[in-house]
């Protein structure tokens, strides 16, 4: 007869008291052990690393610049030559528009020793009344430079040069005119204002006025 095996049976007293939860109190919950902390997650209050920074991509040829072209050589000016300004006036006019000329000139920063006016015709009234007291204390206050100076263009030679000079054609005697105005321009460092006919000044300038 076939020996059938079967688990031994503890009985129930050697199995030891059973425990009863109390009633109203549940069992408590056993707490999930923490695992290894991942080198992902941050520790609380302090930041992670950040994302990891692509690789620079591969570095493209690229072609070499071109050579620049060679500058053009600029036309060459003559430093020397002044501006010329033309600015349209009767005879009678002439010295008026020539006083209007300097006060726009001292207005604009210009220091009245810069300034120099002849006048082609009746002297202006500041350079009569010098003259009353002799040519020596008139041109003292030509070589003191430190004004504006009034003289005949007659007298251009025997002044000196100034960065502007003002001229007022206010005499009709063209071959005066056609004298003077180069002496004039020979003496303006950098502008040259003309006051008078332009006909007149044109034909005693050139055509480059």
């Amino acid at each position: 007869m076939p020996l059938i095996s079967e688990e031994p049976q503890i009985p129930e007293s050697a199995q030891g008291p059973r425990v009863t939860p109390a009633a109203g109190r549940t069992t408590p919950t056993p707490r999930p052990v923490p695992g290894p902390r991942s080198t992902a997650t941050p520790r609380p209050g302090r930041p992670g690393p950040g994302p990891a920074r692509p690789a620079p991509p591969a570095q493209r040829a690229h072609p070499a610049p071109a050579a620049p072209a060679p500058a053009r050589p600029k036309p060459t000016e003559n430093p020397s030559a002044p501006q010329i300004q033309l600015i349209p006036a009767p005879v009678a006019g002439a010295l008026d528009a020539a006083e209007e000329a300097v006060d726009l000139l001292l207005e604009s920063g210009r220091a009245p020793g810069d300034i120099l006016v002849l006048t082609t015709g009746e002297q202006h009234p500041w350079a009569a009344h010098e003259l009353s007291f002799g040519e020596a204390a008139y041109w003292a206050q030509h070589d003191a430079g430190d004004d504006v100076f009034f003289a005949d263009v007659s007298a251009a030679d025997r002044a000196g040069s100034r960065p502007v000079v003002v001229v007022a054609v206010n005499g009709d005697a063209d071959p005066t005119v056609a004298r003077s105005l180069p002496v004039a321009r020979d003496r303006a460092g950098a502008l040259l204002i003309v006051c008078g006919d332009p006909q007149t000044i044109n034909s005693a300038l050139g055509a480059g006025v």
